[in-house]
C-alpha cells in the first residue's frame, strides 16, 4: 500500500480491505479518489482468490460526501457540472455489479457520495454511533450515484422520501431498524462484528457467489416469466458445475467442501 494513495488496497488473504484514505476531510470524494476507487473495484474483481472487498474508511470515517471545496471550485457553475454525476455513477454502478460481494463498514459520517457507496454495496455494517443518510436536500443538491433507484429498492418509497426529502441522520441502530444496513454493533464491537459476518462469504463457492448475486440483482428489474428462465438457467449451471458436485459430495461424506470455483 501507498499510504499517500487516497485510496488504500490491502489484500489480506481472501478478503480485499479497502480503504478511503483522505482523514483530513472526513474522507471525502475527489474525482481522483473515484478514479482510484474505480481502478482498484476492477483489480479486486479480475483477481480469483480474493473472495470479498471490504470497503471503509481510515481514522473511523467512512465518507462524507464529495469534496465541497473541489465541486465549489470545478464544477458548480461551469458547463461540465453534471460530469461529476456522471463518474460518481459509473464507479458506484461497477461497485454494484461487481462479481465479487462487497460489504461497507460504516463509521462516522456516511453522507451524500458516501451514502452512495454504501448503498451500492452488497452489505453494510454500522458503529452503533455512525451517521447515515442521504443529506443532500440540507444543502440544496441532488445525489447522482444511485438513491432515486437503489434507495426504494431497499427501503421502499415512503422511507427513500424520508430519507432523501428531510435529509435527517440515523444512527447505526436506526439504520439497521429502519432496514438500510445489515448489522450495527458498539464501536469496541464493530470489528468483530464485521469479521464474523465475512467469514460467512469466504466459506462459500466463489462461482456460486457469482452466479448468485447476479441473479437476485436482476431480481426487481425484470419480469416474472423472465426471471424464471433465469432461475432455471442458474439450476443448470449449479448442478454442472464442478463446485455443485463437490457440494453435495461434502454434504453426502460429512465434510467440509473444498471449492475450485468452477
Amino acid at each position: 500500500m501507498v499510504q499517500t494513495d487516497h485510496v488504500l488496497l490491502e489484500k489480506d488473504g481472501d478478503v480485499a480491505r479497502v480503504w478511503l484514505n483522505r482523514p483530513h476531510k472526513k474522507n471525502a470524494v475527489t474525482v481522483e479518489l473515484l478514479h482510484r476507487l474505480d481502478e482498484i473495484i476492477k483489480e479486486v474483481d479480475a483477481d480469483p482468490e480474493l473472495k470479498v472487498l471490504v470497503l471503509r474508511g481510515v481514522q473511523n470515517q467512512f465518507c462524507s460526501g464529495f469534496d465541497l471545496d473541489e465541486l465549489l471550485g470545478d464544477f458548480v457553475g461551469t458547463t461540465n457540472a453534471m460530469d461529476v454525476g456522471v463518474l460518481s455513477a459509473q464507479v458506484c454502478d461497477r461497485l454494484y455489479s461487481m462479481n465479487t460481494p462487497s460489504v461497507a463498514v460504516l463509521e462516522g459520517y456516511v453522507t451524500a457520495g458516501g451514502f452512495e457507496l454504501m448503498i451500492s454495496c452488497d452489505f453494510a455494517i454500522a458503529s452503533d454511533d455512525a451517521k447515515i443518510g442521504d443529506f443532500h436536500i440540507r444543502r440544496a443538491l441532488f445525489g447522482g450515484a444511485g438513491p432515486i433507484y437503489r434507495l426504494p429498492r431497499m427501503i421502499g418509497l415512503r422511507k427513500t422520501k424520508e430519507l432523501m426529502l428531510t435529509g435527517k441522520l440515523l444512527s447505526g441502530q436506526e439504520a439497521k431498524d429502519f432496514d438500510l444496513i445489515n448489522d450495527s454493533a458498539p464501536a469496541d464491537k464493530l470489528d468483530e462484528c464485521v469479521e464474523e459476518f465475512i467469514g460467512t462469504l469466504t466459506d462459500k463457492s466463489p462461482f456460486m457467489m457469482k452466479l448468485t448475486k447476479m441473479a437476485v440483482n436482476q431480481g426487481l428489474d425484470a419480469d416474472i416469466k423472465s426471471l424464471m428462465i433465469m432461475e432455471h438457467f442458474a439450476v443448470g449451471n449449479s448442478l454442472q458445475s464442478e463446485d455443485g458436485k463437490e457440494g453435495i459430495q461434502a454434504f453426502l461424506e460429512k465434510r467440509e467442501p473444498k471449492w475450485v470455483g468452477r
